[in-house]
């Protein structure tokens, strides 16, 4: 089967650097999957569950927002915070929300609409643990 170079990079450290089978993102327009040969993209992402699957195992990650780069060799996901979710507890989930939640406090009114949808897909990965 056909693998596609995929990365997965936050402020904190790289997570992955594998060759990947399949790549399911979410998207800040929609999931999507990413496969060998994907057209070439560049999008951001939603707070949400990014699956890696590969030869041997499916690992997941949450993360909060970033950029997506796809090419035909190559996926590179450079995430605002990205966590393992065999890691990821329900207070982790809360501490996300929270700063969620601060951020509506500093935003411009023409901001709101997209603060309170990133608060939404925030809450959401509650019930992904």
């Amino acid at each position: 089967m056909a693998t596609i170079q995929f990365d997965l990079v936050s402020p904190e450290r790289k997570l992955a650097s594998v060759e990947a089978s399949e790549i399911q993102i979410p998207g800040a327009d929609g999931d999507f999957t990413v496969m060998a040969e994907h057209a070439p993209m560049l999008t951001t992402l939603r707070p949400g569950l990014l699956s890696v699957k590969t030869d041997s195992d499916v690992t997941e990650y949450i993360v909060t927002g970033g950029f997506v780069e796809v090419s035909g060799k190559n996926a590179s996901v450079l995430a605002e915070q990205a966590i393992p979710k065999v890691e990821v507890t329900a207070e982790v989930i809360d501490d996300l929300i929270a700063v969620a939640t601060a951020a509506l406090d500093n935003i411009p009114p023409e901001d709101v609409d997209a603060a309170n949808k990133r608060l939404s897909d925030t809450r959401t990965l509650l019930e992904l643990i």
